[in-house]
């Protein structure tokens, strides 16, 4: 049985506010445990991207390398060390998100970071996003291509390594945007996945169409559909920006689902207001139907050499934080205008017969002073709870 666990979420102006959100968290695997565990063991349970932090870096576009100093944590650390407690006595694993630092690749940065706690409390996967939506400035492997290659290698599980456990079957973890590339979940697939993670997306991506869920669950079917594995998809709470606001923005809109390797959504909740998804992950079934089946577990007869030839051109630069800080939201608009520009000149896209405007950065506000970090952050200091 697996809980996919969906919070409300205080933003954060400091490291120390991550305990606000913490306590949410325990709260909410305490009430899932108590009642879901009365159907069937639960041996996994997953929380939301955000539920640690919120967004706080990307809704105020923060320099990264004060968001890496002043915000975010390490892996393991004392935030960790809180749900490993959770993962001990409750004997599950715990699957999560949190910006990290990884000063053992590149001092100044943060990773977008997934992580497994297992049973024994222990830290035994960790692996950072590799693809961010334009306003995450969140560093990537793919941004220190180098570095990162000179330390783990570049084969597919330097980029997409797999937790494989004895008990509860091989566990991958995407987050996100990583989740718009089939590729991803495909790599995942080939280094032996079953269960793959991948928490929380925002509207309208999550609520377009009807019932709910929208195209993030439609990409969701198709990875589990495609690769023949599970997808555990919590979507994050209500988000309060900053302690000022009165009430919460519901940014994601609910939608947490758990889906079969059928593509089949087996668990689902419109809510995300402090809420979970649960469902049963039948390991060994999904073993069965793909060493046994002839003609629905894709991967078996992938003819691997005809596409090769599509990934020989780059399109996003690699390397772009390797000498020089990640830039903020304006600036990197104009790296995903040049991939633009590039896919047009090979041909890839057709240039619009007119040409307008495309969308750009616009700040919330007017004065440019309003801007600056050392003034966002004031908005936490009346908080008598930080």
């Amino acid at each position: 049985m697996t809980i996919g666990l969906s919070t409300v979420v205080y933003g954060i102006g400091s490291r120390k506010d991550i305990a606000k959100n913490l306590e949410i968290i325990e709260d909410g695997i305490h009430a899932a445990m108590s009642v879901v565990s009365i159907n069937m063991p639960v041996k996994m349970i997953a929380l939301a991207e955000g539920a640690m932090t919120g967004f706080t870096d990307e809704a105020f576009d923060v320099p990264h390398t004060i968001a890496a100093k002043e915000l975010f944590i390490e892996i393991p650390g004392e935030e960790t060390d809180r749900l490993a407690k959770l993962a001990s006595h409750y004997e599950t694993y715990i699957v999560a998100q949190c910006k990290a630092r990884w000063p053992e690749v590149m001092k100044n940065r943060f990773f977008n970071t997934l992580f497994v706690i297992d049973p024994k409390g222990k830290v035994a996967h960790k692996v950072a996003k590799n693809h961010i939506f334009c306003r995450e400035r969140s560093c990537t492997p793919h941004d220190v291509y180098d570095r990162w290659v000179e330390i783990f290698g570049d084969g597919i599980d330097a980029f997409y390594p797999v937790l494989k456990t004895e008990d509860i079957g091989n566990i991958g973890t995407i987050c996100c945007s990583d989740g718009e590339y089939p590729e991803a979940v495909r790599a995942l697939a080939f280094n032996g996945a079953e269960v793959v993670y991948r928490p929380s997306e925002a509207i309208p991506l999550t609520n377009s169409g009807y019932p709910g869920g929208g195209t993030w669950m439609i990409q969701n079917q198709a990875h589990a559909h495609f690769n023949s594995l599970y997808m555990v998809c919590p979507n994050v709470g209500p988000v309060f920006l900053h302690p000022g606001m009165r009430h919460p923005f519901d940014v994601a809109g609910g939608h947490s689902h758990i889906i079969d390797y059928m593509g089949t959504v087996v668990s689902y909740s419109p809510s995300g207001y402090n809420t979970a998804v649960a469902a049963t992950i039948d390991i060994e079934a999904l073993r069965q139907f793909r060493v046994r089946n002839l003609n629905s577990n894709w991967i078996k007869d992938l003819r691997t050499e005809i596409f090769r030839k599509m990934y020989d051109q780059p399109i996003h630069p690699k390397n772009l934080w390797m000498k020089k800080n990640p830039e903020k939201h304006e600036k990197v608009d104009q790296y995903y205008r040049d991939n633009i520009r590039r896919l047009i000149e090979r041909g890839t896209f057709t240039a619009p017969a007119h040409e307008f405007p495309g969308c750009s950065y616009k700040s919330a506000s007017t004065d440019p002073e309003q801007d600056k970090w050392e003034n966002i952050k004031q908005l936490w200091d009346d908080d008598p709870e930080c």
